[in-house]
């Protein structure tokens, strides 16, 4: 048993290593490791000793512990730390999952067919200067969307859950689509969800409920004042874990943007930017089909109000950005969805001439702009807001559209919901099925 546990361990060490030499940030790590080598720091008499000893000093071995808390962590590699290939493991599921970005495609291509549109063109130099000039007030950019629909929306995914059906499922006479019963998937019970969050289920004071709550350190008068020094303590220290473990109790709105950078690793450096700007280039340089879709969805779910949300700018250029980021193809290896694929224009139809599309591998739907807002809260730099929202994505949300089997996927949650609600509600679940209210 211990020879098995070692060679597992060596195997992901393997991995690991493999996989932090293809990150952009190992050359960083490979150079400041050889200068640290090459100082007086280290004596070759005691070289491993002296060697760890100043690589902790400069930080590097802190660097290295949020690398691998983040990969750890990123799409799942749990499974390919063990070698599995499978995407979606539910033969019927992964049908389903087919079937729905079919229609997704035929949405797409009917919509261009419609309107006459190509699904990616060079702009004109004088739309190019005009889309430049408006870059930080797209909001004024004037652009007719009027023939532009969204793909889908969330309740046609919905529909799409609530018709899948287990082949090992028999239905009753007279069964309606009305919930999730047919979908023989295992979520945690409420036992489990409180041995998870174990800090709500003791009822530990938590930071959002009462910010005038006293503290429990003398030397604070509220919570909000302890939380705010001891997360101003866990940002100086740049460990990721730690931050995480900090959130568990609240944090003050102040603190909230750099304690979510130091947790999902989007910290920002002058690479960053120099990214960021790059991917501007590409949306001045190239006219998506999708832009549309993006400027519609940005404009029916998250234009400026002055009382309310006024950073519609900023969601233009971030969504925009995103919809070039090559990067993102990186969580179809371990999503249950697949990316679009289009044929070069007046290519013949060959691997060669096959392109992803858009290069995100992301289309947008109604909402989805959505998933971006909340940061507007938090960040003021578009840079900062893009990576961290990126980040999110990558780690969470990307789920929340595909049909899969996995505990962080729409449709699991969606059995969360309403198997918590018939066991302890019963009642109200009654209720709402008497008068045919989905869950």
């Amino acid at each position: 048993m211990d020879d098995m546990k070692d060679k597992s361990i060596h195997f992901t060490a393997q991995k690991l290593t493999e996989e932090i030499k293809n990150m952009p940030a190992y050359m960083k790590f490979y150079s400041g490791i050889q200068k640290i080598v090459s100082s007086t720091c280290v004596n070759k008499y005691e070289f491993k000793e002296t060697l760890l000893q100043a690589i902790k000093q400069a930080g590097i071995e802190t660097q290295l512990r949020n690398t691998v808390f983040h990969w750890v962590r990123s799409h799942n590699n749990y499974d390919s730390i063990n070698g599995s290939s499978i995407k979606e493991p539910l033969a019927y599921l992964r049908k389903a999952q087919m079937q729905w970005e079919k229609r997704i495609h035929k949405s797409l291509n009917s919509m261009c067919n419609e309107i006459g549109v190509p699904l990616a063109r060079f702009r004109l130099a004088s739309e190019k200067d005009d889309l430049e000039e408006k870059w930080t007030e797209l909001s004024t950019y004037d652009v007719d969307l009027s023939q532009y629909r969204p793909v889908y929306a969330p309740k046609d995914f919905l529909e799409v859950l609530l018709c899948i059906r287990s082949p090992n499922y028999r239905s009753m006479y007279g069964e309606g689509d009305w919930d999730f019963t047919q979908i023989p998937l295992r979520v945690k019970t409420l036992t489990e969800l409180r041995c998870l969050y174990v800090e709500l289920s003791r009822g530990e004071p938590l930071l959002g409920v009462n910010p005038h709550m006293p503290s429990a350190v003398g030397s604070h008068p509220t919570l909000e004042a302890e939380r705010s020094v001891l997360g101003e303590k866990v940002l100086a220290s740049s460990h990721a874990p730690v931050a995480q473990e900090f959130l568990k109790r609240g944090c003050p709105r102040s603190l909230r943007g750099r304690i979510w950078a130091q947790i999902m690793g989007s910290c920002i450096h002058p690479e960053h930017v120099e990214y960021f700007n790059s991917l501007k280039e590409q949306v001045l340089q190239y006219d998506l089909m999708v832009d549309k879709l993006i400027l519609k969805d940005v404009h029916l779910t998250a234009s400026n109000d002055d009382q309310y949300f006024v950073f519609e700018d900023v969601l233009y250029q971030v969504m925009l950005c995103f919809s070039r980021d090559t990067e993102v193809l990186s969580l179809f290896n371990h999503s249950a969805g697949n990316p679009v694929h289009a044929v070069l224009k007046n290519k013949p139809a060959t691997v060669e001439n096959t392109v992803v599309f858009p290069p995100s591998g992301i289309i947008p739907f109604h909402g989805f702009t959505m998933y971006a807002a909340p940061f507007c809260y938090l960040y003021d730099n578009p840079v900062a807001l893009y990576h961290t929202f990126r980040a999110f994505y990558l780690r969470y949300w990307f789920r929340l559209h595909e049909v899969s089997s996995h505990e962080q996927g729409l449709l699991c949650l969606c059995l969360l919901f309403e198997r918590l609600l018939q066991r302890h509600e019963p009642q109200l679940w009654f209720h709402f099925k008497h008068i045919n209210i989905q869950p």
